[in-house]
């Protein structure tokens, strides 16, 4: 099978040559069970899991009983907190609760593989040239999408020390930019186009191998 490209792109958005990608990485088989089970342990990690209630024990109140345990003619009472009471605690309170869930090495990189070969083979991926940004200029940043004539969302990966590329595009509208070392499998699935800069593209092949 022949390696995949993908267009090298100038800050106008025109193709000045195509860059051969690693097949083993761009022309890789797409399995998408594998892809549904990273995205899914990806967001479940990203969940706060701030949601919680106080027991009995944690709500503010009820110290004493509130009657004597016999004479009153009513049900006996041990304290105003109890979960049937109005303003007691929660009998079973949700805390602590781990999202969580494992997902092996190799899964997570074939699954990345999977969503990289996607866009390759929808032609939906390109390659920027940093050093066409030499300058931030967001007008430029909207030309090469524009001319580019990709779908948003955009995701971007660049370099930490692509300045000029980041402040291009970070305050276009629909766009997300990442760098090599945090990419997740499903930013790469969530985007409708992908542009990865030259300086990065190695980075790139090298966490999905």
């Amino acid at each position: 099978m022949a390696a995949p490209k993908a267009p090298l792109l100038d800050a106008k958005g025109k193709a000045t040559k195509d860059v051969t990608l690693e097949a083993a990485i761009f022309g890789a088989e797409v399995k998408p069970h594998l892809v549904h089970e990273t995205v899914r342990a990806e967001l479940n990690d990203a969940r706060s899991a701030t949601r919680g209630g106080k027991s009995r024990g944690l709500v503010a109140g009820g110290r004493s009983k509130p009657w004597r345990q016999k004479g009153t003619g009513r049900a006996r009472a041990g304290s105003t907190r109890a979960p049937h009471w109005t303003g007691g605690g929660m009998a079973f309170p949700p805390n602590d609760r781990n999202f969580t869930s494992k997902v092996n090495r190799k899964v997570r990189r074939a699954a990345l593989r999977s969503a990289l070969s996607a866009h390759a083979q929808a032609g939906t991926l390109g390659v920027v040239d940093p050093g066409t940004f030499g300058e931030p200029s967001t007008k430029a940043a909207a030309e090469l999408v524009g001319t580019w004539a990709k779908e948003p969302p955009l995701l971007v990966v660049a370099q930490p020390e692509d300045e000029g590329l980041i402040k291009s595009f970070r305050n276009l509208d629909r766009v997300v930019i990442t760098i090599p070392a945090e990419l997740e499998v499903n930013q790469v699935v969530w985007a409708r186009s992908l542009l990865i800069s030259e300086a990065a593209l190695e980075h790139v092949q090298g966490r999905a191998k």
